[in-house]
């Protein structure tokens, strides 16, 4: 229902950023409780694309995009604790091998897009990084890239790997299924300061011009405050879903913004791409695991080119080893955080929408 014209411009633009929000949430609440993996991602998205498709959605303003990022970044760097950080120093031989496999999935999947679908290299890498979907969002919006594309083709290869990766992995694991361990939420204190320092710290990087500076920022932060153990727990399950919620409202409306024929040509391209870089990845999985002296099925777990939180929550499901798989996430989500922005910041940028 559009706004009266007799409400100020500024809480006409609110409410309007609202409803695409609160379409978002419902979306993502359907899909949870229908159990649907990916739930409040894929839901939010999917519905707010669907919504966008049948009448004009009003893009995020810049400031909802960019506290999300600060929240999502304080969230993947809430990973690097003490203990997964020493479990790093546990597999070198296994993590040298993620390092060149996650080359060879960008470099294989990227050229998969770029020379089939004839995409731009900037799209291209972006839709091929496997995993910190946040980042790999925030590197787009700061590009210029083709949000809606990347999206969705990100979006498919999570929606498949977690639905189909368990049955992948309880067909190479005997081990019986195991319960994921307590989450710890940080005190109300560690939380202001996760969320100020990472603010802070993405304005000094907006400031030298750094790519994605407030995701980048906020992950650092979060690293190393966690790390060194300054800051216990993370942020609770509330955040993490609002994070979701918003990152899924921002890529629906860059879907809905796709002419028709482009959403239809996607699909061909998700599952090329999907395959390219499952294939590309299982690859790698064989020699890491015998490096490691770990089960293939762990492995798999561990180079599965999904989200950190989900893989690691398969890992605990199917009884693997959850510090070989969240180390190797770890470092994967850390390599793609910081390195992407300046690698993909040396390809010819594309020029981004104005802000609103």
């Amino acid at each position: 229902m559009p706004v009266p014209s007799y409400v100020p411009y500024h809480l006409r633009t609110l409410s309007r950023e609202a409803a695409v929000i609160a379409c978002a949430a419902i979306g993502g609440t359907i899909f949870a409780l229908l159990d649907v993996p990916a739930a409040w991602l894929s839901g939010s998205m999917l519905l707010v694309s669907i919504l966008g498709i049948t009448r004009p959605l009003p893009d995020l303003r810049r400031p909802w995009f960019d506290s999300t990022m600060v929240m999502s970044g304080a969230l993947i760097g809430s990973a690097a604790t003490p203990e997964a950080l020493a479990a790093t120093a546990r597999y070198p031989g296994s993590l040298l091998v993620l390092v060149v496999g996650l080359v060879a999935i960008m470099l294989a999947t990227g050229a998969y897009l770029r020379f089939v679908a004839r995409w731009s290299w900037i799209d291209s890498l972006l839709a091929a990084a496997p995993g910190a979907l946040s980042a790999v969002i925030s590197v787009a919006q700061d590009k210029g890239a083709n949000i809606g594309r990347i999206a969705a083709i990100q979006l498919f290869r999570i929606l498949v790997l977690v639905a189909v990766l368990p049955s992948i992995m309880k067909l190479s694991s005997d081990g019986p299924l195991a319960l994921p361990p307590p989450v710890v939420i940080a005190s109300v204190s560690d939380m202001a300061l996760l969320l100020g320092s990472g603010l802070v710290t993405g304005l000094i990087f907006e400031k030298i011009g750094v790519t994605a500076p407030f995701i980048l920022g906020a992950t650092l932060a979060s690293a190393v405050l966690h790390g060194t153990g300054l800051v216990h727990g993370t942020m609770p399950p509330e955040i993490a879903i609002a994070v979701m919620v918003m990152l899924g409202a921002a890529m629906g409306g860059r879907v809905s913004n796709l002419k028709r024929n482009e959403i239809a040509a996607l699909f061909p391209l998700a599952i090329g791409g999907f395959v390219v870089s499952m294939v590309v990845a299982f690859a790698f999985a064989w020699p890491a695991a015998w490096l490691a002296g770990v089960p293939y099925a762990s492995a798999m777990a561990a180079f599965a080119p999904g989200g950190l939180e989900a893989m690691a929550m398969l890992a605990f499901a199917m009884g693997l080893d959850p510090l070989y798989v969240g180390a190797h996430h770890l470092v994967r989500f850390m390599l793609l955080g910081f390195a992407m922005p300046f690698l993909v910041g040396r390809l010819k940028s594309e020029k981004p929408p104005a802000p609103q």
